[in-house]
């Protein structure tokens, strides 16, 4: 468990670390470069470098929280890469289950997540997300849209390409970020505004993470002359019991 920089959560959780590559938005992955850091600095969670792994001893981390936290569920892998068996998936989400924070989950692989999702127990504070980087990727939110989770979210980031139009149908929320780092792609406004435009018009929450490029505070993370911090209604969690 670590504190997060991460604008739309508090902090990350990883019961498995490692991934590998599987379309565009995964080229300048920053879990991979972050993974080979703490490989350098001797983190025995690390040992491995990028390599998938999974972590029993991280399975209880949630339950020493004193208060409810949003928290980024394998901010460094993919809980639903294909080597992440269904038992230790089912593990993960028992936990959830049984703790009352509310958790983030995200993945390109939604095709795993929709073989999966019916095997899973999703309670209100597991909200469940795909990426979409580009139109390539776009069939992911028809695999989310047909899944049990209650609350489903996109994460536009890297924003490589323009998502033309988008069916919004069953999706609380979206993310959308510029790529940052050493060689980052550049990301359009036009892109930006559309995804905007058809959230507002669909009443979904929309969240700009931030512009990106080689120095990602300089270029901030205002659209519009504001900034948009909108999530799905947290406050309904409040009735939930666990």
């Amino acid at each position: 468990m670590a504190q997060s920089s991460i604008e739309w959560t508090e902090m990350t959780w990883n019961p498995t670390t490692g991934c590998d590559k599987i379309s565009a938005g995964c080229k300048n992955c920053y879990a991979e470069v972050m993974s080979r850091r703490l490989q350098a600095m001797g983190i025995d969670k690390y040992k491995d470098g990028f390599k998938l792994r999974l972590h029993e001893d991280s399975l209880m981390v949630p339950y020493t929280w004193k208060s409810q936290k949003v928290v980024f569920v394998n901010s460094m892998s993919d809980l639903f890469h294909k080597n992440v068996p269904l038992e230790f998936i089912k593990r993960v989400f028992a936990v959830m289950n049984d703790t009352p924070h509310i958790y983030q989950v995200l993945t390109k692989r939604s095709d795993v997540l929709l073989k999966y999702h019916k095997e899973l127990n999703w309670t209100h504070n597991i909200w469940m997300g795909v990426s979409v980087e580009d139109s390539k990727a776009k069939y992911r939110i028809d695999d989310l849209r047909k899944t049990n989770a209650k609350t489903k979210f996109l994460s536009c980031e890297p924003l490589i390409g323009s998502l033309g139009n988008l069916n919004l149908r069953k999706i609380d929320w979206v993310i959308v970020g510029g790529e940052s780092g050493r060689k980052p792609r550049p990301m359009e406004v036009d892109w930006v505004l559309d995804i905007q435009q058809q959230c507002e018009e669909k009443d979904v929450a929309f969240f700009f993470k931030q512009w990106g490029g080689t120095n990602k505070k300089k270029t901030g993370r205002e659209l519009n002359g504001r900034t948009y911090d909108e999530m799905p209604g947290i406050e309904q969690l409040e009735s939930v019991s666990f």
